[in-house]
């Protein structure tokens, strides 16, 4: 049943307006909720390090038989033989050292970012000054660096908010890093561009971005310091794929060079030119995504590359060959 609307005078003493009642909504929390940290291992951690071990055993006691079995027949050869098992022990070990270190170094590298946005969002001064420190720590044997640390040592002094800290050591520090690494990713995408465009098969195809692409994410992560062995570059891929998936993957087919080169020289690329501008274009997604993940600061006064700065040099030969060959 509806009410019918009635006048009424605001200094009515009659009318009486009621206060509406306080909607209780319940609190939100700053922070999302964690899971809580495991206290034991996993099951599939326990099994894989249980075999490696196994393994590792197996492997130490078949050398010590193999080397007193020839000390037993020649103690000239049995030496020989301990003195090379003594050599792979130390290589090993030394390989083992690097890998962590090189592990370590990717850490500190990720740790420094994830430092510096929290710099930049909740503007402390330690945490600003924590990250010039590393990045002096990162690039001292660095000599392309040494003029943006230099002035880094003299103005850092009369900044106090965190944020214009990051901000500073972005323009100092990072131009020339950023130019070699664009550059890395344009070589690399024009290579795959011509090589795929020229091959004759597909498997051929995947070979060649396949290798370009784990050559240029290796490139990346030595120019901006890394120096990753074999186990911090698989964790490096990992981080790469995570950003590729987090960013929206690799977008693939004719859409996606409309909208590098536009509509009219998509249409009139060959089939097999496409294929190679678009391999292409895919080696320079997978690189920006490696820049993402290898830079130990992230874009903020400074402008980040984009697909269009990186991979334009696929089309000069399109558009210049769209200007000259005219119809006579």
């Amino acid at each position: 049943m509806t009410r019918i609307p009635r006048a009424f005078r605001s200094d009515d003493p009659s009318v009486i307006i009621a206060a509406p009642e306080p909607v209780h909504l319940p609190a939100t929390p700053d922070v999302f909720p964690v899971a809580p940290p495991r206290r034991f291992p996993s099951l599939g951690s326990i099994l894989a390090s249980s075999v490696l071990g196994l393994i590792g055993l197996w492997f130490v006691t078949s050398v010590e038989g193999f080397v007193r079995d020839m000390i037993a027949r020649s103690p000239v050869l049995g030496w020989a033989a301990a003195a090379l098992a003594f050599a792979a022990a130390a290589a090993t070990l030394a390989l083992i050292v690097r890998e962590l270190r090189a592990i370590a170094r990717a850490a500190s590298i990720s740790e420094m970012r994830d430092l510096a946005a929290r710099a930049l969002v909740g503007d402390a001064a330690a945490d600003g000054r924590t990250v010039l420190a590393g990045l002096d720590d990162l690039y001292a044997r660095r000599p392309e660096t040494a003029r943006g640390r230099a002035r880094l040592i003299e103005t850092r002094a009369d900044v106090i908010d965190g944020a214009d800290l990051v901000r500073l050591a972005e323009r100092e520090l990072m131009p020339g890093l950023d130019a070699r690494a664009a550059a890395a990713i344009s070589t690399a995408a024009k290579r795959v561009s011509v090589a795929t465009a020229v091959a004759p098969r597909a498997l051929l195809d995947v070979f060649i971005v396949g290798a370009q692409s784990l050559r240029l994410v290796r490139d990346i992560a030595l120019i901006y310091g890394a120096r990753p062995g074999t186990a911090g570059f698989l964790r490096i891929l990992r981080a790469v794929a995570g950003h590729l998936v987090v960013t929206g993957g690799i977008a693939v087919g004719d859409s996606f060079i409309q909208q590098v080169v536009g509509h009219g020289l998509a249409a009139r690329l060959s089939a097999r030119l496409g294929e190679g501008v678009l391999n292409g274009l895919l080696t320079a997604r997978v690189g920006l995504a490696a820049l993402d993940v290898c830079r130990p600061l992230p874009f903020v006064a400074l402008k980040r590359p984009g697909l269009r700065d990186v991979a334009g040099g696929l089309f000069e030969k399109g558009d210049e060959h769209e200007t000259t060959a005219e119809p006579r």
